[in-house]
């Protein structure tokens, strides 16, 4: 009898203790709350339900916009930044949490058993640390939010660069083209004029010459464009052997940058480099203040019950960390105190970096735009005449066919300069705006503001 009741005690004190603890939960701080909310609002956009959305359907004649969005919902790069995002807002939930109790047991032996001791042992963190390690983790959640806007926009570039350069090169090509059309032409007029005694072999084997240089130039442009229509798949997150996509047939020239002073005001809010590092800054904020509470002793507390003595014999029990180290305590202080300067010192490096980035694309848009502006309205219209010149002397003898052949090689030369120039136009407001702005194309799945920043702990004066 007395077996079975120190066995029903022993099983109604495990069942207490099971029922008191099945089902805690624990209570969010302001910064885990934040963060489960942006991550909840860019989900719902990116992966609704936790599936992909209906991609866009593609076609040769599909705006700009329509490759973009496909390219950020199917980017396996972006995919994974999310994934890497979602797990870090995850993880701030065991950061803030209270330890896991633990179930004890214990007896007193002799020939016999004398006592039998089954108990329960909570520790209990002291006051901040759970808030500051919760803090923590909630700053490494905002960098990986960074980190997947980050790729976000270098997909959309990698996009639009790729769109860029398809598009310029089938201007390239188109150049090459008709100057080897007029090679030909000219070949043919120094043929006419050898029959007429009026030129030489040596010009017909100069156009010979000029031509097949040209023809190889154009199989290499050529060739070189299945490189870039590679790039443009991977961007879409296709394999480049992957020929279901069509290639865009229509191009759509950006539009210019707005003044320096508004990209540099849009690139401090959105530019996500920045925000990564603003974010390292609020995690060493938040490791300074878990540092400084290693000076706050830790409690456990427990009670035991010898359900073997009649009446049942309660023996709570409790005991406390001392940090007494003091040394270790202030290194602790100190190396926290530390990353957090590296990290202050790393933002201004890069906002500085940034700046000077953005000159030089800035340098390179103003470049591209004056250089167009004087091929297109300036030396190209006179390049043309002095060929049309050139071609009319040779073939009344008042110029030689070098005379012809200079002129038309200075306007393949002028030509070419002009496409490039718009191509280094293109390219430089694509960077200003999505890699230095951080302006991402409208309907992105991204927060319209810089997140993960409230509840977070604000800069302070550092303290000792």
């Amino acid at each position: 009898m007395r077996s079975t009741r120190i066995r029903a005690r022993s099983t109604t004190f495990a069942a207490l203790t099971i029922a008191l603890l099945a089902g805690c939960t624990g209570t969010p701080t302001a910064s885990e709350r934040q963060a489960r909310t942006d991550l909840d609002a860019v989900g719902s956009m990116y992966r609704p339900g936790g599936v992909r959305p209906d991609l866009p359907s593609l076609t040769a004649q599909s705006p700009l916009a329509d490759y973009l969005r496909y390219a950020i919902l199917n980017n396996p790069r972006v995919e994974a930044a999310y994934y890497a995002w979602a797990a870090a807002v995850e993880r701030i939930t065991p950061a803030r949490s209270m330890p896991d109790p633990r179930l004890t047991f214990g007896a007193d032996i002799t020939n016999m058993l004398e006592a039998l001791m089954p108990g329960l042992m909570v520790d209990l963190p002291g006051p901040g640390k759970l808030r500051a390690a919760g803090d923590v983790a909630a700053a490494e959640s905002s960098a990986g939010y960074f980190d997947f806007e980050f790729e976000v926009l270098q997909t959309a570039f990698a996009v639009k660069s790729a769109y860029v350069r398809l598009h310029f090169l089938e201007r390239t090509l188109q150049v090459e083209r008709e100057t080897l059309a007029l090679l030909a032409d000219v070949e043919t007029q120094a043929r006419q004029q050898v029959g007429a005694g009026r030129g030489t072999v040596q010009d017909v084997l100069r156009a010979q010459i000029d031509r097949e240089q040209l023809e190889n130039t154009i199989a290499n442009i050529d060739d070189s464009r299945s490189v870039i229509e590679a790039e443009f798949r991977a961007a879409l997150g296709h394999s480049p052997s992957d020929l279901s996509i069509p290639l865009p047939a229509t191009f759509e020239p950006s539009p210019a940058p707005p003044p320096a002073d508004e990209v540099l005001a849009i690139a401090a809010a959105h530019n996500p480099r920045l925000g990564r590092m603003e974010s390292d800054v609020r995690r060493g904020e938040a490791m300074l203040d878990l540092a400084r509470t290693s000076r706050v002793p830790d409690l456990s507390v427990g009670i035991e019950a010898d359900v073997k003595a009649s009446p049942v014999m309660w023996r709570p029990t409790a005991s406390m960390t001392l940090p007494i180290w003091r040394d270790k305590i202030a290194a602790e202080i100190a190396a926290a105190q530390a990353d957090k300067r590296s990290a202050e010192a790393r933002l201004t490096a890069e906002q500085i970096a940034l700046a000077a980035e953005f000159a030089s694309m800035l340098y390179l848009y103003r470049e591209g735009g004056r250089n167009a502006t004087l091929f297109e309205n300036a030396l190209l219209p006179r390049a043309r005449q002095s060929l049309d010149a050139a071609r009319s002397g040779y073939t009344t003898g008042r110029s030689s066919f070098l005379d012809l052949i200079n002129a038309q090689r200075q306007l393949l030369e002028f030509e070419l300069a002009a496409v490039e120039a718009r191509t280094q136009q293109e390219l430089s407001i694509a960077s200003i705006s999505l890699l230095i702005a951080g302006a991402a194309p409208e309907g992105t799945p991204l927060l319209p503001t810089a997140p993960l920043t409230s509840g977070l702990p604000d800069p302070k004066e550092d303290r000792p």
